[in-house]
C-alpha cells in the first residue's frame, strides 16, 4: 500500500507541473530544414569558470604593404590591387570553382559512385580600402555601397549561373586569416545543398499553406515580439525559433522579396542600417570583434527556375561564441552524430541581444 501511495503521489506531482521551455528540455523543428534540434536549457545552470573578460585584441594596420587584399599591394598571383577607395572587387587567385567547363566524368557505374561536372566562378570583395575596419564601424553609406555591389554582383553572375552565393567569413574563428574587411562570391552551375533543401521545404510550405513560409514567419515573429533583435520599416532580425548556433539570426525583409536584386533603393539604405544595428549588438555582446559566417539566400535563377513564388530572400548569421569572447560552441560529438543541440534558448539569446547597445564598444570606450 505504501508503494502505491507513493507512485500516486508522484503522478500527483507530475500533473501538476508545466512546461517551462527555460527549464525543461525539448526539441523544436526547423521548417527551412525539414529537421529537429535539441534544446537543453537546464545545461546553462552548470558551473562555469571559465574566462568572461574582453580578450586584448590585435593591433591591425590601416594599410599593410604585405597584405593581398589592401589597394596597391601585390596578390600571390603577381597581379596587382588599383588604388581602390570604396569596394573593389577580384576573381579570386585560387578558386575552387572554374569558369572552364570540364570534361564530363561519364556514366556512373554504381548508383553509391555519382560523379557530376561543376562549372562556376569565385570571387573576392573588398568592403573598404582600410584593414582596420569591419561593417560595424563603417558609415551607413559606406554599408550602403557594400550591398549596392553586392547588387550589382547577382545581376550580373545570375545571367549566367544558377546560384549565386554571397557569403562573408569575418575572424580567425571561423577561419578567415586576412582581418581586412571582405567576403566573397561563388556563383555555380548548380543549386548547392543548402538553397536545394531550402527550396523543398518552402516550395512544399507554400503549395500546404497558400503563403510563402518566410513571409509569414516575419509576420509572426513581428506580432510575438520575443525573438526579435532589431527592426526597421523593411526588416526584421530575429534569432529564429528553430536556431542551432547560440546567438545565430535571421535577416529578413518584410515584404515579399525573392532576390537582393528586387530591393527598392529605399530598402536598400534601410538593410544598410539594420546590419550596422546587429553587427554592434554583436561586436557589444562580449566586447570583440564578433566573428561570424554569414550569407544570402534567394530565388535561384536558372532556366529551370521559372516559379519560385515560394522563396523569401533572407540572410543567416552564424556566430560561433557562446559564453565568452573565447569560449565557442562546437558542432562534435552529438551534434555529429546524432542532432544539433544548444543550451541557451532562442528567447533568451535574443533578449540578451535586444538588450545591448547600438552604440559600438570601441567608440565608448574612446569618447
Amino acid at each position: 500500500m505504501a508503494d502505491e501511495s507513493n507512485s500516486q503521489m508522484l503522478n500527483s506531482q507530475n500533473e501538476k507541473k508545466i512546461f517551462d521551455p527555460t527549464e525543461y528540455q525539448h526539441t523544436r523543428y526547423n521548417p527551412l530544414r525539414g529537421d529537429w534540434i535539441l534544446v537543453s536549457p537546464h545545461r546553462m545552470k552548470r558551473p562555469w569558470k571559465g574566462q568572461v573578460e574582453r580578450p586584448q585584441e590585435d593591433e591591425i594596420p590601416r594599410w599593410d604593404a604585405k597584405n593581398p587584399l589592401c589597394p596597391r599591394t601585390v596578390r600571390a598571383s603577381g597581379k596587382e590591387n588599383p588604388d581602390y577607395e570604396s569596394t573593389y572587387v577580384f576573381e579570386n587567385d585560387f578558386p575552387a570553382l572554374l569558369q572552364e567547363e570540364a570534361p564530363s566524368p561519364g556514366a556512373s557505374t554504381h548508383p553509391l559512385l555519382k560523379c557530376e561536372p561543376a562549372q562556376g566562378t569565385c570571387r573576392v570583395m573588398c568592403f573598404h580600402p582600410w584593414s582596420d575596419v569591419t561593417l560595424p564601424l563603417m558609415s551607413i553609406e559606406e554599408i550602403l555601397e557594400v550591398i549596392r555591389e553586392w547588387i550589382r554582383q547577382f545581376q550580373e553572375l545570375s545571367k549566367t549561373y544558377r546560384w549565386v552565393q554571397i557569403f562573408e567569413n569575418k575572424g580567425a574563428a571561423m577561419g578567415c586569416s586576412n582581418p581586412h574587411p571582405h567576403c566573397q562570391i561563388w556563383a555555380s552551375s548548380y543549386l548547392p545543398n543548402e538553397p536545394a533543401v531550402e527550396d523543398r521545404t518552402q516550395r512544399e510550405y507554400l503549395q500546404k499553406h497558400g503563403v510563402p513560409m518566410l513571409v509569414e514567419y516575419a509576420k509572426l515573429e513581428a506580432e510575438l515580439k520575443v525573438r526579435i533583435v532589431v527592426e526597421n520599416d523593411d526588416w526584421i532580425v530575429v534569432v529564429p525559433y528553430w536556431a542551432t548556433w547560440p546567438y545565430e539570426v535571421l535577416l529578413l525583409p518584410r515584404r515579399h522579396v525573392q532576390r537582393l536584386s528586387d530591393l527598392t533603393s529605399e530598402e536598400q539604405r534601410s538593410l544598410a542600417d539594420i546590419m550596422k544595428r546587429l553587427l554592434i549588438k554583436y561586436d557589444n555582446l562580449f566586447e570583440v570583434s564578433f566573428p561570424y559566417s554569414m550569407g544570402w539566400h534567394g530565388a535561384p535563377t536558372g532556366k529551370q527556375d521559372t516559379d519560385c513564388s515560394h522563396w523569401q530572400l533572407h540572410a543567416h548569421y552564424y556566430p560561433p561564441l557562446l559564453r565568452s569572447a573565447t569560449v565557442k560552441k562546437f558542432m562534435v560529438g552529438y551534434e555529429m552524430l546524432a542532432q544539433a543541440q544548444r543550451d541557451l534558448t532562442a528567447e533568451q539569446a535574443a533578449e540578451k541581444l535586444r538588450n545591448l547597445p547600438d552604440v559600438h564598444y570601441k567608440v565608448k570606450s574612446d569618447s
